[in-house]
């Protein structure tokens, strides 16, 4: 059964399940802005500040989840959709399809579950965890926010999942000569290797390069990050993995986008027929992307 959401939480929402004549339908939140990450490549300027205001955003919703004893599971950038296409609408979590429920900081082994590039280091050795694999996967999240290609990265998935549970994630030094020591300090929180020393939702939102982005956060603007995250997405389209740490350079400066209002949400009834609960496999499924020939480097 699909896990309910209230309206306070920035999520893409439940609001019905209808059974009828053998098939299943779900009423969810409309969401019709997209993508987040394809909607920060149309943007005429893109900087810290704004990974920031995104990355709030993200940990807003996980944090809501958190405090219902909801873990996503699968945090990653297919799962952040914009309310609308206005301009500074909100993010929405989606797909919780494989998320579950946990009383309080229950740990325990949930099964193998979540995307490859944003499993955690306890995930991949199969040991108990908990809220903890969020914090985890947004902190890969930001790092692409950033520099617009993600921290852990290789054709053969083994040595992928090595990279991931040696930690170490910082790549060229040439992208991260311009992005604050503030930014680089929440990520180091976010992608701990142990799940108790990792930073929770709440603590992060609490961060100086969060709560106070005015001051702390570079207003840079950020084309090379742009330009990265362009061919990422594209990749990501072609279920491709993206390339190694590419040669990237500072940019000239340039103003930040400022954010605007949530966008109200209204809901949109699926009319695809779909398969009831009791048809479905059961038990965790893990999505790992095809292997794939190795891709150039993001310099335009």
């Amino acid at each position: 059964m699909p896990i309910a959401l209230p309206i306070s939480v920035p999520a893409v929402r439940l609001h019905d399940s209808i059974s009828e004549e053998g098939f299943h339908y779900l009423v969810f939140d409309l969401v019709t802005g997209g993508e987040l990450f394809e909607d920060i490549v149309a943007r005429e300027y893109y900087s810290e500040a704004d990974a920031s205001h995104c990355i709030q955003q993200i940990l807003e919703a996980v944090l809501h989840c958190h405090q219902m004893g909801v873990v996503h599971r699968d945090l990653k950038p297919e799962n952040l959709l914009l309310a609308s296409k206005c301009k500074g609408a909100a993010v929405k979590l989606a797909d919780f399809g494989l998320a579950i429920e946990v009383q309080g900081d229950q740990q325990a082994w949930f099964g193998f579950a979540g995307t490859p590039g944003y499993l955690s280091p306890e995930v991949l050795r199969k040991e108990a965890y908990g809220k903890p694999v969020d914090i985890w996967a947004c902190g890969v999240i930001l790092y692409i926010l950033l520099v617009g290609y993600p921290p852990f990265w290789d054709e053969d998935q083994h040595k992928l999942y090595q990279q991931i549970k040696a930690g170490a994630p910082w790549g060229c030094p040439s992208p991260w000569d311009t992005v604050t020591p503030e930014a680089k300090n929440l990520i180091n929180q976010m992608l701990t290797i142990n799940p108790a020393k990792r930073i929770t939702a709440h603590e992060a939102l609490k961060h100086p390069w969060v709560c106070q982005r005015s001051t702390v956060a570079s207003m840079m603007h950020r084309q090379e990050t742009v330009e990265c995250l362009k061919k990422f997405n594209a990749r990501r389209k072609l279920k491709v993995r993206p390339p190694p740490t590419p040669s990237c350079t500072p940019q000239a400066t340039a103003p930040s986008c400022t954010s605007q209002p949530m966008a109200p949400s209204c809901t949109l009834l699926h009319p695809t027929p779909r398969p009831h609960p009791a048809s479905l496999p059961h038990g965790p499924i893990l999505h790992p992307y095809p292997t794939a020939p190795s891709a150039p480097s993001c310099t335009p």
